[in-house]
Parts: C-alpha cells; sequence; structure tokens
C-alpha cells in the first residue's frame, strides 16, 4: 500500500463512529419479524396426466431442484442463504468484539474477508444490488461502519455501498438514507488510503446520479469538514490511486456546483480546523497544486483531472482573485504548468504524435495558462511568457495550420480536440503578442522559435481575430527583423 500519513491527523469533534444512527437496527430480520434464512417454500404442485396427452408426463423435479431455485437470487447463480449467513456473520463478529474491547482494533479473519469480498463482487450484479436493498443491508453495513475497529472491514462495507450504488433504483434508496449520509461524509476524515478511496468513489458515484445529485451537494454544503478533509488528502497524499478519486470528486463538485466552488476557494479555516500539532488547513488551491505535483511523473490522467479543476476555479471573479493576489498561489501554478507543458508534454521532436495523445490535456494546461496570463500583473515576480513556452505555442499553431493544408491525416482535420486546442492556442498568442517586448521577439528569432513559417503562421492567425496583437507583431518585427517584417507586411497588408 502507498504510503500516506506525512504529518499527524487533525483532530476532529466528531467522527463516523460517533454518529447515533436512530433508525438503524443491527439484527438480520425480515419485515415480518422471522430470522432470515428461514426462507417459506409452497409445496409443490400435483402433477396430472392429461387422457390426450400421448406420452409420458416429465419427472418431477427433484427436491433440490426446487430448493435451488428459491434460494437463488433474481436470474443469478448467487445463494441468499449463503448472504444471508454471511452478514449474520459480520454483524455477530463486529457486535461480540464491540462487547468485549470496544476500542481496541479488530484484526479481520482471512476466511471472514474472502466471503465479505465475495459479497462486494456480487453487489455489482443489479439483481444482487436490489435483493441487498430490500434485505435492508444498507442499515446492516452502516452498522458495521459505526462499529467497526477494522479498516479493512470498513473499506469493504463502504465499497459494497459503493457497488449497491451504481444502479439509479438502489442509489435512490441508499441516498435518501440521511445516517448513512452523515457517516460517509464524515469518513472522508479517516486516515485509512483504502477506505477513503471506496468513500471518495461512493460520493463520486451518487453525484453521478441526476436523481439524488442535488441531496448530495446540499450534505457536501452543511458539513464543513469535507473541504477540510479533501485538503488534507490532497496536500498530503503519495497513493496515486486515492489522489486521482479524490481529484474527480472535487472536479465533479465543481462542475456541478458553481457556488460551491465560490465558496471553497474563498473559504479560511476557523480555529475548530487547526491540527493537533497547531498546523492551519492549507487553501484549496495550494492543495490542488501539491496533488497534481504528486501525479505528474505517475499520472497523467490524474494531472489532467487536476488542471481541469484548475481551469474551472479560473472561469470565475472569486478564482481569479486569488491567482492574481500577490500573496496567491498564482504564480506557482503558473510555473509549474509551464514546466509540465514544456517540459513533459511538447519536448519531442514529433510534435505530431504528442498532440495526438495528449491532446486533451494539452487543452487544460493552455486553459489555465492563459487564464493565469492575464492576471500576472498583481504577482510581485511578474513573470512575462517564457521563450520555450512560446515557441511551443508556435509549434502547435503550425501543426494545426499544416493540417489544414493537408500536410497531415485527413482524420486530423475533423478532430474536434484539436480543432478546440489550436482555438485556445491562437487566443493565448493573442495575448502574449499585445504586449510581446521587442527583446523577446529577438530571443524568439535568435532560437529558431520564430521562422518563416512560424512568423506567418502566427501572423495569420492574428490578422482577422485580432487586430491588435497583430499590429504589435508586425511593429515589433520590424525594430528586430525587418525581413520577418516584410514578409508578413506581404502575406497580410494593412
Amino acid at each position: 500500500m502507498a504510503a500516506f500519513t506525512l504529518r499527524s491527523w487533525p483532530t476532529k469533534k466528531k467522527t463516523a463512529h460517533d454518529v447515533t444512527c436512530s433508525r438503524m437496527r443491527i439484527g438480520i430480520l425480515c419485515e415480518n419479524g422471522d430470522s432470515v434464512g428461514e426462507t417459506e417454500r409452497s409445496p409443490s404442485p400435483s402433477v396430472k396426466q392429461s387422457p390426450e396427452t400421448d406420452r409420458n408426463p416429465s419427472p418431477p423435479r427433484d427436491k433440490a431442484d426446487r430448493e435451488e431455485d428459491v434460494d437463488a437470487i433474481g436470474d443469478t447463480i448467487y445463494s441468499k442463504n449463503w448472504l444471508f449467513s454471511t452478514l449474520t456473520r459480520l454483524v455477530n463478529m463486529v457486535t461480540e468484539h464491540s462487547e468485549v474491547d470496544s476500542e481496541g482494533q479488530m484484526q479481520l479473519a482471512a476466511d471472514d474477508e474472502e466471503d465479505l469480498c465475495r459479497v462486494w463482487d456480487m453487489a455489482m450484479d443489479k439483481d444482487v444490488a436490489g435483493f441487498l436493498q430490500e434485505f435492508k443491508a444498507t442499515d446492516i453495513l452502516l452498522g458495521v461502519i459505526a462499529k467497526s475497529r477494522c479498516p479493512r472491514l470498513t473499506e469493504i462495507c463502504v465499497g459494497i455501498l459503493g457497488n449497491i450504488a451504481c444502479f439509479p433504483e438502489t442509489c435512490l434508496t441508499l441516498s435518501q438514507n440521511e445516517d448513512l449520509g452523515a457517516v460517509l461524509l464524515l469518513l472522508l476524515g479517516e486516515p485509512d488510503p483504502p477506505t477513503l478511496l471506496e468513500t471518495s468513489r461512493l460520493l463520486l458515484t451518487c453525484l453521478s446520479q441526476k436523481d439524488v445529485c442535488s441531496l448530495w451537494l446540499q450534505r457536501i454544503r452543511q458539513e464543513t469538514s469535507v473541504l477540510f478533509n479533501l485538503c488534507f488528502i490532497m496536500f498530503c497524499s503519495t497513493n496515486t490511486d486515492l489522489l486521482e478519486k479524490v481529484g474527480e470528486l472535487v472536479d465533479k463538485l465543481f462542475d456541478l456546483d458553481e457556488e460551491l466552488m465560490k465558496s471553497w476557494i474563498t473559504a479560511k479555516p476557523s480555529e475548530e480546523e487547526e491540527g493537533a500539532n497547531g498546523d492551519s488547513r492549507q487553501d484549496l488551491a495550494s492543495s490542488l497544486l501539491e496533488a497534481a505535483k504528486q501525479l505528474r511523473s505517475q499520472s497523467l490522467n490524474g494531472l489532467e483531472i487536476y488542471l481541469h479543476a484548475f481551469q474551472l476555479l479560473t472561469t470565475t471573479e472569486e478564482g481569479i482573485q486569488t491567482f492574481a493576489a500577490p500573496d496567491g498561489p498564482g504564480e506557482v501554478v503558473w510555473d509549474f504548468v509551464c514546466d509540465v507543458v514544456c517540459q513533459d508534454l511538447c519536448q519531442s521532436d514529433d510534435l505530431s504524435v504528442v498532440l495526438q495523445e495528449q491532446k486533451s490535456i494539452l487543452i487544460q494546461a493552455f486553459a489555465v495558462l492563459q487564464a493565469l496570463y492575464r492576471c500576472r500583473d498583481q504577482w510581485h515576480n511578474r513573470s512575462d511568457a517564457s521563450i520555450p513556452l512560446i515557441g511551443t505555442v508556435l509549434r502547435v499553431l503550425q501543426y494545426h495550420s499544416d493540417t489544414k493544408n493537408g500536410d497531415t491525416s485527413k482524420e486530423d482535420t475533423t478532430d474536434e480536440q484539436l480543432q478546440t486546442l489550436a482555438e485556445i492556442t491562437a487566443e493565448f498568442l493573442a495575448d502574449i503578442c499585445a504586449q510581446i517586448p521587442k527583446e523577446t521577439v529577438a530571443d524568439l528569432v535568435k532560437k529558431g522559435y520564430l521562422t518563416e513559417k512560424t512568423c506567418l503562421t502566427a501572423a495569420g492567425c492574428l490578422a482577422h481575430n485580432y487586430k491588435t496583437s497583430f499590429q504589435h507583431l508586425q511593429s515589433t518585427l520590424s525594430e528586430t527583423d525587418p525581413r520577418l517584417a516584410d514578409l508578413v507586411r506581404e502575406q497580410f497588408p494593412v
């Protein structure tokens, strides 16, 4: 298991184990009060032979076949009785441990763990998920989670609930359980990475179901510890799978609820959110950045998720103000994304392959850079676009121009993502060229980034839609490289 805790966990006033589940029953009883496992079976109807029958009747099905049909869950081969006995054993096991040693950590026997993992897998089947819901398994698992002193057991129980939540009908019933909703949000404060992973997966699954999405958003707005715990995970975890899933959860929340996103980016930690060591909560932007740094060399998919979260933040005035603040995170985010684009993504000479494979993450990266470039004037050390970054922008636009002119495959010309990338890159170039210093233009020419071909491509992108930027670039070229300026003037006369 990957390392997780880099510093001590903050104390909280309440945990998942402190929540009182008033509507929960820890007994496994049927609705009529009978114990489970005693399934009523109707007697087999007698077989009568019709006088018109011209063949012997089929032999009656033996007792084992009839019992097998009654015991099967829906159309599956899974056994009701086995499931009953497994859950009953689970409840008894947790109850006995809590009575003997309520504070000590519980060890899960290998056989019990194997059986519970089978239930976890079985819950992926729609019939089994529905049967578990009818059997009040949500309440049973909630009771186990509340009493559990075994991280592996908690992880499995949350995982089973996560599979049950994959289906709209069962997700609706599960989501309406207020006690479960409270416990799951508090589980985000647990120190066990696998439990955190399954909890994040379950929350993400519920937020993806339109019928219950608003219910979970309301709970998350009301539970202030959610932001604190998510920031702590992103800032401190080194677990790649966990960081990816938490990133998906945060990104989903931002996408669904702009007001929640605004409140989180501007949130200030309260006194009760001070850590046990006196460490205060990390702000949201810094936490997102730390997670992105961790995933940079391990998961491009995870890095893209966090870049998209940054991009969503830059679409709000509150987000821009946070990044633009002199003591804000804007400058360090800018430096990080610049390095990702220039050092990790676009270093290869074969740019066409890079753009095809990494176009999605490049869209997010350039969108973030463009937004940050517009607010850089307020940073302590104002960062103009670096020479390699401008060179990368020119190369991307050159590739798109070659694509339109037939220098690459026909499939590329209809690629919507490549078209989006070209549009974002052209707009970013226009922002850069609106104030580009002549020293920067001279360096671009000297280092081979601004060639005759890339210069004409850049001028073509700017001439029609960004006239102010085009005129400034042409004026600067006239002072630094008259030959290129004349070529631009011939191709795009004013």
